[in-house]
């Protein structure tokens, strides 16, 4: 199985189901509450180890009961947890809105604003996970330095780094050409290359740029054509939180098996798919078991 490393937030989502979305200074009534384990980066780690990738995160936790919650969770899910900090910070923490099948977040990044340069080199150097890895993810609830200094790294030792630019911001050209994938979805395609058009910057950066488009699917430019590769149609949308991560979980868990990036897109589009037909940004992704069993599912698609 693939060797992956998740370097990312880790955080409690706190959860609102609301008929109405408030204006400012209005209070409306909640629907239901509920809280459930977050944070982009162990939302991608736990979504590729439910696949059976070995996944092991990187990150910071609170000394607080929350960061031991999570790291039981993480543990549960079987995403080795050997290189995540506790600091004195208080834990990672997500304030979600569900309206209308959609969601709107509030993040606050507690511990995971900690989680510094220096402490990602030391793990690197104590460890050798990043190294052995056939493909390293982050996403930009980590620090901005630390996410530039494992681009950095990750160059350097060779080894193929995803980037998940969510939420958006500002992003070098010269980092850009240092990843191997960058999958923004269409607002943050619009933060990164600000009123240029989408086929002209995917035609840029063939096998490497992937936008994602919710319902209708991602596209990207394989050298020759810009392929869009539509979505699975869901008619019970319970909860889109987490779908992104999980095709980003997924997305990295088919590529690193052997599987080409159509065929790996697909595939991930069909986890993102199933993810959402089910409450929880976590407990949505899907087990290889339940891929296999889809209509969707290619034969061909030979994981061992």
């Amino acid at each position: 199985m693939p060797k992956i490393t998740v370097v990312g937030s880790i955080s409690t989502d706190f959860v609102v189901e609301t008929e109405k979305r408030p204006s400012m200074g209005e209070t409306v009534e909640g629907k239901t509450f509920s809280t459930s384990f977050g944070g982009k980066g162990a939302n991608q780690a736990v979504a590729a180890a439910r696949l059976g990738g070995v996944t092991h995160m990187l990150g910071a936790v609170g000394q607080d009961p929350f960061g031991y919650e999570l790291l039981n969770n993480l543990k549960h899910n079987h995403v080795f947890v050997s290189g995540v900090e506790r600091v004195t910070h208080s834990s990672g923490s997500a304030f979600i809105t569900l309206f209308e099948r959609d969601n709107s977040i509030i993040y606050v990044p507690g511990a995971n604003g900690e989680y510094s340069p220096d402490k990602l080199e030391a793990c690197i150097e104590n460890q050798s996970v990043i190294q052995e890895s056939d493909l390293v993810m982050v996403q930009n609830e980590t620090p901005d330095e630390t996410v530039r200094k494992l681009i950095e790294k990750c160059h350097e030792l060779h080894v193929p780094l995803l980037l998940n630019p969510a939420p958006a911001r500002e992003l070098d050209q010269a980092l850009i050409e240092k990843v191997s994938f960058i999958t923004p979805n269409e607002t943050e395609f619009d933060v990164l290359f600000p009123g240029q058009k989408r086929e002209d910057v995917l035609r840029r950066y063939p096998n490497k740029l992937i936008i994602t488009l919710g319902s209708k699917g991602a596209t990207y430019f394989d050298g020759e054509t810009v392929q869009t590769v539509p979505s699975l149609k869901v008619e019970n949308v319970v909860d889109t939180t987490g779908a992104g991560d999980t095709f980003n979980g997924a997305f990295a868990f088919a590529f690193a098996s052997g599987l080409s990036i159509k065929d790996s897109i697909q595939f991930a589009n069909i986890a993102a798919g199933l993810s959402i037909q089910k409450v929880g940004a976590q407990t949505g992704a899907p087990t290889l078991e339940e891929m296999k069993e889809h209509e969707h599912f290619e034969k061909a698609w030979n994981f061992k």
